[in-house]
C-alpha cells in the first residue's frame, strides 16, 4: 500500500532559520502519513538536541535524507570526510528509525564531473549502510556533465542491486521523466522510493529549479502514476513541495492540498 511521506526540509528553510524547533508545533497540522527527514549540516553540532525534538514528535521517519554535500566529498575524492558524516547520519537514521537513506551520490558545482569518484564513494558508504541496517538509495540528482538516467545506469552496470529514488522534477528538469516512464524497466526494478513534486520550467533552467505542489508545474502526472501502477510500486511516495515563503511561515494547506492530489492520483490510477 501507496503512503505519503512529508519531508522536513519543505517546512523548514533558511527563511525560518531551519528551526527544527517548530516541528512540534507543524507537524500535528499535516495530514501525512509520515515524515522523510532532511538533515542539514548546520545541525552536526545540535544532534542531541535535534533528536530529542524528533523522537517526541510521535510520528513515523521511515526515510531519512541524509546531508546533501556528503556527495560533493564524495566527488572530490574526499572519502574521509564523506564517510565521517555519512557515519553520523547513519546513527540519526537508526535514532529515529529510519530504515532507507536518500543519498545525492553527486551534488552541487562540482555535481557529477567525476563520476569515478562517485561509483567508488558509493561502494565505501554502502557497506556503512549495511553494517548500520540501512538501505541505501541514490537520487537521481540534476547533472553538469551527463544527466541522471546515464549516471544511473553506470551505477546498476557496475552494482546491479542498487538502489534508486525517482525524483519527478530532477527527471523533468532534464526531460527524462517521459523517457523514463516510456522505459527503462531494468532501472525501475532498483527503484524504492519515489519523491513527488512538480516542475515548472524548460530544459535544465537553472533558474526554474524550484520544488513545487503537484499541479503548480507542467509534468504529466496522469502517465507518471500509470508508471507507478504498471510496475508495481507500493512504497512510500515523499512531497518536498516548498511550503515556506520570504518570511518562513509555513503554508501547511499548501501541503496538505498536494497530498490530497498525491492520494487522488493513487486512487485513480
Amino acid at each position: 500500500m501507496n503512503r505519503v511521506l512529508c519531508s522536513t526540509g519543505a517546512l523548514l528553510g533558511r527563511p525560518n532559520g531551519r528551526r527544527f524547533d517548530l516541528l512540534p508545533e507543524l507537524a500535528p497540522r499535516i495530514r501525512c502519513d509520515g515524515f522523510e527527514f532532511m538533515m542539514y549540516d548546520s545541525w552536526y553540532d545540535k544532534t542531541d538536541e535535534l533528536l530529542r525534538v524528533l523522537k517526541g514528535l510521535g510520528v513515523l521517519f521511515p526515510v531519512m535524507h541524509f546531508e546533501k554535500h556528503i556527495g560533493e566529498f564524495v566527488t572530490k575524492g574526499e572519502f574521509d570526510e564523506a564517510q565521517r558524516r555519512f557515519e553520523l547520519n547513519c546513527r540519526i537514521a537508526n535514532e529515529i528509525g529510519a530504515g532507507r537513506a536518500v543519498l545525492h551520490l553527486w551534488n552541487g558545482t562540482l555535481s557529477d564531473s567525476n563520476f569515478e569518484n562517485s561509483l567508488k564513494g558509493y561502494g565505501i558508504l554502502r557497506s556503512i549502510a549495511e553494517k548500520h541496517g540501512i538501505e541505501l538509495l541514490v537520487e537521481n540528482v540534476v547533472c553538469h556533465e551527463k544527466d541522471p538516467i546515464t549516471r544511473w545506469q553506470q551505477l546498476v552496470d557496475t552494482y546491479p542491486d542498487a538502489g534508486l529514488i525517482y525524483d519527478t522534477k530532477m527527471a523533468a528538469f532534464h526531460e527524462q521523466d517521459e523517457l523514463f516512464c516510456g522505459g527503462y524497466q531494468r532501472l525501475w526494478q532498483n527503484v524504492r522510493h519515489l519523491h513527488v513534486n512538480d516542475y515548472g520550467g524548460k530544459y535544465m533552467e537553472w533558474q526554474a529549479l524550484k520544488t513545487l505542489p503537484v499541479g503548480k508545474g507542467h509534468i504529466d502526472f496522469d502517465k507518471f502514476f500509470n508508471k507507478v501502477k504498471s510496475v508495481g510500486y507500493d512504497g512510500y511516495l515523499t512531497a518536498e513541495a516548498t511550503a515556506f515563503g520570504q518570511n518562513g511561515t509555513v503554508d501547511t494547506g499548501l501541503l496538505n492540498d498536494c497530498f490530497d492530489k498525491i492520494r487522488g492520483y493513487l486512487d485513480r490510477s
